[in-house]
């Protein structure tokens, strides 16, 4: 799909979509009927594809490695902060441990020993901070990307719009990152120690231990519902926390994970293929599906309004019918675009002449898809961006 046809829907959807919350839709998808279902889960499936998902979540991939070493540093200084240094480094050295060889998490033991030991853990915190919102706002980006691909719509908020908006999502999913990671690495003899400092007995640290668990699934849905409502362009009928596409998503993971693991450990030969870079290949292929699933379940809720729109008799099945947040942006664009066509079908009909000197033949060399009809729509494209059209 042309970025000038994509402009165009967006502007038309503005105009002529209905309300997000139109009574007409179906409010829940237990209202759905077999037939819409059947419909739903086919046209899921092929634009999982036909939207390019796989390298979608290949590029969310390289966003997130950027943003993961900061994260750490972060993670790393904060407990340091707190006198739990040595702890944290040993429990963050078995979890590598629980998805990759020994000999990794022996080699990056220095490494991490080397910065929990050092006197600016309160620095280290900061830039740790500060570099995980700025590398983690990378991903949200192209996260927002993804989504309006998803939905079929163009960006059309202002920088000054949208930078804020990624900003905040942004803050959030790092402070939820990290406080998984937290709480990850809170655990066992770490748990043990802060709870003598807070002095909390073994019972409530064997309690933590436990409730961790409903914690960290309270931290992804809170992160995935962010990520689905407040990415994309569009405007959405309610704020809801879960949705059938985010709880998908989350199955989806964990079902591709554990048969991932298990891939891996049992059938996998990646130690002898890539040798000390077999722990790297292993993690970047469990993002990959991580991003997968994210992206399956956000198509998933996009044709899930697809289908509402269509019960409802709305014109769905090409394009769906969910007004924009905002389209000055790709008012501009398209403008621009329309100008750039007038300019080029201008050098068409002279053959690179100085403007008017073969305009006798504008007439007899007009193409029956580029006549008046379509430069008076592009015209009126131009002005509503407040250009002059040409």
């Amino acid at each position: 799909m042309s970025s000038d046809v994509d402009h165009a829907r967006t502007a038309q959807k503005a105009r002529t979509a209905p309300a997000p919350d139109d009574p007409r839709k179906p409010d829940d998808p237990t209202d759905l009927t077999k037939r819409s279902w059947t419909y739903v889960l086919r046209k899921t499936a092929r634009e999982f594809t036909g939207d390019g998902c796989l390298d979608l979540a290949a590029a969310l991939v390289y966003y997130a490695v950027l943003a993961l070493f900061p994260g750490l540093v972060a993670v790393i200084s904060l407990v340091g902060v707190l006198g739990q240094g040595p702890q944290t480094t040993q429990a963050l050295l078995d979890i590598i441990r629980g998805f990759a060889p020994a000999d990794v998490a022996e080699n990056l033991r220095p490494v991490l020993q080397q910065l929990q030991g050092s006197q600016g853990a309160g620095i280290g915190l900061v830039v740790g901070i500060l570099g995980a919102l700025w590398s983690a706002s990378g991903y949200v980006g192209a996260f927002s990307r993804a989504m309006n691909r998803i939905y079929g719509i163009t960006e059309g908020r202002p920088v000054w719009v949208m930078r804020p908006t990624q900003l905040l999502v942004t803050v959030i999913a790092v402070v939820l990152v990290v406080a998984a990671l937290i709480i990850l690495v809170v655990s066992g003899p770490v748990a043990r120690s802060i709870g003598d400092v807070v002095g909390l007995g073994s019972a409530a640290v064997a309690t933590w231990n436990i409730a961790k668990w409903p914690v960290l699934a309270l931290i992804v849905v809170v992160i995935i519902a962010v990520l689905y409502q407040l990415t994309p362009n569009i405007k959405r009928p309610k704020w809801t926390w879960t949705s059938v596409g985010a709880v998908t998503a989350i199955l989806v993971w964990a079902v591709a994970s554990a048969l991932f693991g298990v891939y891996v450990s049992g059938f996998g030969n990646y130690d002898a293929t890539y040798g000390t870079f077999a722990t790297v290949i292993v993690f970047l292929l469990w993002l990959w599906i991580t991003n997968l699933a994210l992206l399956f379940g956000a198509e998933l809720d996009a044709e899930l309004e697809r289908g509402r729109e269509l019960q409802a008799g709305f014109h769905a099945e090409e394009t769906l019918q969910l007004p924009p947040r905002d389209t000055r942006k790709s008012d501009k664009a398209e403008a621009k675009h329309a100008e750039d066509v007038a300019r080029g079908r201008q050098l068409r009909l002279t053959h690179g002449a100085p403007d008017g000197a073969r305009g006798g033949s504008q007439g007899a060399s007009e193409h029956p898809n580029q006549g008046p009809d379509r430069q008076a729509e592009r015209d009126a494209a131009v002005r509503r961006a407040g250009g002059t059209p040409v």
